[in-house]
């Protein structure tokens, strides 16, 4: 676990310091979180699997950085607004790092605590997602994304050929609806009760949006709408990019075939994957979603995998026809691969 706590907390105390301080802290946490990290997935060899006592220890983790996401995001608030008096540049710096944080960390680990099963870390991961107003995707990811990933009635997967900002507004409000309508339809069979999710949701964000205004100005407002929007952007690149073009068979009977390994794309580079607690380790957790993530495991011989790591990609499908240069013929390849009579 000593792995995962350097990537995830080292970056933390940098952005903080960065926040207060500027100057070279700030060149410290973005180059944390861009150079360094493509740097050490280029040198140093695949992290080994952690055996089933570290579990209990990856919790701990997990909630520690929720713990550390609600301090740290009001004082990133505060340096990209101005409050603690910061150049121009060292803003702009620190909202890159802060984001870059927000987007690969803090929205990696609330998906792990979501999927722990308990009702209170199940609710910390979703204040989490709150606080980047993003609450709707406990709902969409768990009871919508889960069930109908690789298939049309899943927004977050995205169709081959499919450039990423079509698709961004397309799953955005789709994950959205869906969730909802998941919600809504759970409390009219009365499977669940209390007050509906989405309440909670909006009156969540609206009332750190709030939060933020009162402290900090209408500079504090743009700052939390602005990382806030920049760490949604990567959650919704890192869908495309780990779901693009795979699909679910559909049998005869209408029903689609169960979820396999074939159907998420794998990053196993390993310093990326030990920032984003081992989320590119995907098609592992699309069959085991509550496997802790110390215990995903990657499978190159069965499913497909990326030419580079996931931010890297993810900067690629930035660019939709670099993306598609590069993307397709790997999806090709691979469709070919699972292609009937071809002895895959």
């Amino acid at each position: 676990m000593a792995g995962f706590a350097l990537a995830t907390l080292a970056p933390a105390a940098l952005i903080a310091a960065a926040a207060l301080q500027g100057a070279v802290w700030v060149a410290a946490a973005l180059g944390w979180m861009t150079v360094l990290t493509y740097l050490l997935d280029r040198v140093i060899a695949a992290f080994g699997n952690v055996g089933d006592a570290e579990f209990p220890v990856a919790d701990s983790l997990s909630v520690v950085l929720a713990l550390v996401h609600l301090a740290l995001l009001p004082l990133a608030i505060a340096g990209v607004a101005g409050a603690t008096g910061l150049s121009v540049p060292a803003r702009i710096g620190l909202f890159l790092a802060a984001g870059l944080f927000f987007g690969q960390v803090s929205n990696s680990n609330a998906h792990e605590l979501i999927h722990r099963g308990g009702r209170g870390l199940t609710r910390l991961g979703a204040l989490v997602y709150v606080t980047l107003l993003h609450g709707q995707h406990v709902s969409g990811h768990r009871l919508v994304h889960h069930r109908c990933v690789a298939t049309p009635d899943d927004p977050a997967t995205a169709r081959a050929g499919e450039g990423f900002w079509a698709y961004l507004p397309r799953a955005w409000w789709g994950e959205f609806r869906e969730g909802l309508r998941a919600e809504t339809a759970l409390r009219a069979r009365g499977t669940a009760r209390g007050v509906h999710p989405y309440a909670a949701y909006l009156a969540g964000a609206a009332i750190f949006l709030a939060g933020s205004a009162q402290a900090f100005g209408p500079a504090g407002l743009a700052a939390h709408l602005a990382l806030a929007a920049y760490a949604q952007l990567q959650l919704m690149l890192s869908d495309y990019v780990q779901h693009y073009g795979l699909t679910r068979d559909r049998r005869a009977d209408g029903r689609y075939e169960p979820v396999g390994p074939g159907h998420s794309w794998d990053a196993p580079q390993a310093f990326s994957g030990l920032v984003m607690l081992h989320a590119p380790r995907h098609a592992d957790h699309h069959l085991h979603p509550a496997r802790p993530y110390p215990g995903l495991r990657l499978a190159p011989a069965t499913t497909p995998t990326l030419p580079r790591s996931l931010p890297l990609m993810a900067t690629l499908a930035l660019v939709p026809p670099l993306w598609r240069r590069v993307m397709d013929p790997r999806l090709a390849r691979w469709q070919q691969r699972q292609a009937p009579g071809t002895g895959s």
